[in-house]
């Protein structure tokens, strides 16, 4: 027996449950989720930061736009963005300010004695940086659980331990099979399968685009003195780590993009040896433990923008992947604009402005 719907996505982490919930109440929606629940990968291992700069100016306008409707529902937190500099970096300084200034963004350059001010032992030779006032941490559980709730109210069936292993589309129409032999019926399929993106296209005998899991490496660590509350989010203008407080504990990553098969990624070693090194240039506290340890997959398209659209080759099977480490604090913006790409919908508040040229999978046809 085959169980049909108007539109089967594959994949349950905020890619899959922000545009369920988006396309639900106009369509009939199956979410195919091949983990015990939702959530287990990328989504559930964010370092849970919403920050206009994190991305680069294409990235900028998704992120902007989804800001005012995470702020109004609350999942949003006061943390503000620092992104300090050695001496000899001017260039690199103004250029991240030329981009972010261009785009709206309120970022301002400050000098040594903002930094001691805002960094509590930081090295002397960080001697500049960019204050970014509107950083904010995300509240990512409680993001993607509305999203997942919001779909659930619309009708969405999220069936889990649900792995796609066959799809074959004939007629106008796709039968999808799981793992455990299940069997669903669809008009079009949605790949927003993260780091499986390209696999769920093979599957699907689709082309795949070149998406390519790149893992990320995060440490919690117990120093001396405690990573204050009031510490902003930290990041380096070359891009070479990033760390903020959580908890009384410092989050710190080496912002690393390691090539990996699409899996259950987990931490290597040097990776996070290479982290507290960074840090331990960075400011003179002492690492007491490292307490926790954790990897996720960031899946880049060729271009390293995201991929909204359908596939120019078979227009029944729709792309919503390529998020980078940017999916979190894109959602809402994101889902919105790839509902009104399928489901031909006008663009609406939170949509105006933005460019879905930019993001169509036809793009690389």
């Amino acid at each position: 027996m085959i169980d049909n719907f108007d539109i089967a996505i594959v994949g349950a982490g905020i890619a899959g449950a922000s545009l369920a919930a988006e396309i639900g109440p106009h369509a009939s929606v199956v979410l195919l989720e091949a983990e015990d629940q939702p959530g287990r990968h990328s989504t559930g291992r964010s370092a849970a930061f919403w920050a206009e700069t994190y991305g680069g100016p294409l990235i900028q306008p998704l992120t902007a736009a989804s800001g005012p409707w995470l702020a109004e529902r609350g999942f949003l937190g006061d943390r503000g963005g620092l992104t300090i500099a050695r001496a000899g970096q001017d260039a690199e300084i103004d250029r991240f300010l030329g981009e972010f200034a261009a785009a709206g963004v309120r970022v301002d350059r400050v000098d040594r004695a903002a930094l001691e001010e805002a960094i509590p032992g930081l090295r002397p030779e960080w001697v500049a940086g960019v204050t970014e006032p509107g950083c904010k941490d995300i509240d990512v559980a409680g993001l993607h659980g509305w999203y997942l709730a919001r779909a659930r109210k619309a009708g969405v069936r999220l069936v889990c331990r649900a792995e796609l292993t066959g799809a074959a589309f004939a007629g106008g129409k796709w039968t999808l099979t799981t793992a455990d032999s299940a069997k669903f019926g669809s008009s079009i399929l949605v790949d927003a399968a993260g780091a499986w993106a390209d696999p769920v296209a093979a599957i699907a005998g689709v082309r795949p685009l070149g998406i390519t899991p790149l893992r990320r490496t995060m440490v919690q660590l117990r120093t001396s003195p405690e990573a204050s509350p009031s510490l902003p989010l930290v990041m380096d203008i070359l891009g070479q780590f990033y760390f903020k407080p959580e908890g009384g504990r410092l989050w710190l990553s080496p912002h690393d993009e390691i090539p990996s098969p699409p899996c259950d990624a987990a931490p290597e070693e040097l990776d996070v040896a290479v982290a507290i090194d960074r840090l331990e240039h960075v400011v003179d506290w002492r690492i007491e433990r490292v307490e926790h340890k954790w990897a996720g997959l960031r899946s880049f398209a060729p271009d390293r923008l995201p991929v909204y659209g359908a596939d120019p080759e078979n227009p029944a099977f729709f792309w919503f992947a390529g998020q980078g480490g940017y999916g979190i604090q894109t959602a809402p913006a994101a889902a919105r604009l790839a509902a009104q790409i399928m489901l031909d919908l006008p663009a609406d508040e939170l949509t105006r402005g933005l460019d879905p040229q930019l993001y169509r999978a036809a793009r690389f046809f």
